[in-house]
């Protein structure tokens, strides 16, 4: 009983979603011996549900991944796994017999009816009652913990991570972008052969409703937070379940797409633009969205990233609305001046 409240008061400490796996993993190891354990964040839209093995145990030994980032080389689709199928259909923890006579058991982690993470752990021999009644009081302790990270983490309206979260994971976001640069680079420093222009990169984009205001005033607030509410989804929809995707307050979301070339990057950005054009809000119609992004890249830090993508949205929201505006692009054919970033009121060049 004293290493459960010893786990547990570790656990308690952590308000970082991957040290709280972290800590759930020593417990699993050391409580219950498991012959395999794997922490599932999941990941669904309309079209599919993705799992991310951000955490656990195998036969290499464990591993932590950072939970707010994840990776496709560590990430599938749930239709894969038929045990996973399982739980997430029923809704509840489901388990089978493996052939070496361990069984396997899927705990279904779902505070607030949205599913957050699946559990899957094996265990070697059958647990005692007392195990199993500490195995089931861990992950239930588990589950409250993540909500508690969720609610503070999360936009209650949409669902979407919200600007606090945006503001502590973007420097991780740029160490991730700065690591892919170095990885662009051969041992001597000279940049690798790629396919396409800034092929790689990571890309930020603001985007924001157009004349938003105006449906609020004749449509009411509850019918604008249903457009906010269909926006966010059709964000979901649009993009691949590793691009982060915030919403910063209003009508205005942020998405920072995983690294692809320039061409692609523009190609997604007005994608979305266009879908949200065609989409028919329910009693309001036709919507539209302006973006502003720009390039991420390993020296860059929080405002001029925004800054750049906010001056690349400005310019649109000036000339016409509704179109998508590179801020690179923008420099380069003179419609904006580089030097032109300003914080607020204060200039940083």
């Amino acid at each position: 009983m004293l290493q459960l409240i010893n786990h547990i008061a570790r656990m308690s400490a952590q308000r970082d979603r991957t040290e709280v796996n972290d800590a759930l993993v020593d417990a699993m190891e050391d409580l219950f011996f498991p012959k395999a354990l794997a922490i599932y964040r999941v990941y669904a839209d309309s079209k599919k549900t993705m799992v991310f093995n951000c955490a656990g145990m195998s036969q290499d030994g464990r591993y932590v991944r950072n939970a707010y980032l994840p990776e496709a080389e560590y990430s599938h689709n749930i239709d894969v796994d038929p045990l996973l199928v399982r739980a997430k259909n029923e809704r509840s923890a489901v388990y089978e017999n493996m052939p070496d006579g361990s069984s396997r058991v899927i705990f279904y982690i779902a505070p607030v009816d949205r599913l957050l993470y699946l559990i899957d752990i094996t265990i070697i021999e059958d647990l005692l009652p007392k195990q199993r009644a500490i195995l089931i009081g861990l992950i239930e302790y588990f589950t409250n913990h993540v909500a508690l990270l969720d609610y503070g983490e999360t936009d209650t309206l949409t669902g979407l991570p919200n600007r606090k979260t945006f503001d502590k994971h973007l420097y991780e976001i740029l160490s991730q972008a700065a690591i892919d640069e170095a990885g662009a680079l051969s041992n001597d420093g000279i940049p690798k052969r790629r396919k396409g222009k800034n092929a790689g990169s990571h890309w930020l984009a603001v985007f924001d409703i157009d004349h938003f205001k105006s449906v609020n005033d004749t449509y009411g607030h509850l019918i604008g937070d249903e457009v906010l509410v269909m926006f966010a989804r059709l964000i979901r929809d649009s993009f691949r379940f590793q691009d982060q995707i915030f919403r910063f307050g209003g009508e205005e979301f942020v998405v920072v797409l995983q690294p692809t070339d320039t061409v692609s990057a523009k190609r997604i950005f007005d994608r979305f633009r266009q879908a949200i054009e065609s989409h028919h809000f329910s009693q309001v119609g036709r919507v539209t969205v302006s973006v502003g992004y720009c390039q991420l890249s390993a020296n860059d830090t929080p405002p001029q990233i925004i800054d750049r993508a906010d001056e690349a949205l400005y310019y649109i929201k000036q000339h016409g609305r509704n179109a998508v505006g590179h801020y690179e692009e923008l420099v380069s054919d003179g419609k904006l001046s580089a030097s032109k970033i300003q914080t607020g009121d204060i200039d940083l060049f």
